[in-house]
């Protein structure tokens, strides 16, 4: 077992069967919302997988390993996440299963495992507590739009939000790496903080400019 192996506390298990229940507590009960029903096919069960590995992360949140090997370990398992996330879109365009549903479980899967990410740099103190920020502003944004209707508004598709969400994933990943230094991790997340603050910031003034058309709805 991977808490044997790593040394860690048997109750190390426990944390992330529980993230996994909690996801797909909410998973089954986003299914109910879609109206028509969405099938639950290839390309969502391949996300499903992809949250599975998440909720393992979260449990190296809780029970850090300090060891080479175990922070070996949680890169490869991210490096898997990320992976699968170019073929669960390549599944749902091959056997004609895009949904409105499959693209929001597959964004939040990679805003959770964005949070996670953050959450194992600064716990291994690569870098200081405000590179939280990278996994909250997603939650931040979405929370906002319940107080300002318009923040809530349709995006259009854009090539640089999904461009700039992979470069934070990989940047953090990068700053997990036993090679690279405080001081280097700290410079690559600040940097992919800093890009992601502005394409949240580029997002927010999109949506003001429309906001006329949310009101409207």
């Amino acid at each position: 077992m991977v808490s044997q192996w790593l040394n860690l506390p048997i109750l190390f298990i426990l944390t992330p069967l529980s993230a996994f229940s909690i996801i797909v507590s909410l998973l089954a009960f986003s299914l109910l919302r879609y109206d028509p029903p969405t099938r639950f096919g290839p390309a969502n069960r391949v996300t499903l997988i992809r949250a599975s590995l998440v909720a393992l992360l979260v449990g190296f949140v809780v029970d850090v390993p300090f060891s080479a090997k175990g922070i070996w370990l949680t890169v490869l398992i991210a490096v898997s996440v990320v992976l699968l996330d170019g073929v669960d879109g390549w599944l749902a365009r091959r056997s004609n299963t895009v949904s409105d549903f499959g693209a929001r479980f597959d964004m939040e899967t990679d805003a959770l495992l964005i949070a996670v990410l953050a959450l194992l740099v600064w716990r291994l103190d690569k870098t200081g507590v405000w590179i939280l920020l990278a996994g909250t502003l997603r939650y931040l944004f979405v929370a906002a739009g319940y107080f300002l209707p318009w923040l809530s508004g349709n995006l259009p598709y854009s090539r640089r939000r999904q461009s700039v969400c992979v470069l934070q994933t990989l940047a953090l990943i990068g700053c997990l790496v036993p090679l690279i230094s405080a001081q280097w991790a700290t410079a690559i997340a600040l940097t992919s903080v800093i890009l992601l603050t502005g394409s949240f910031a580029i997002d927010t003034l999109w949506l003001a400019r429309h906001s006329h058309s949310v009101k409207e709805d």
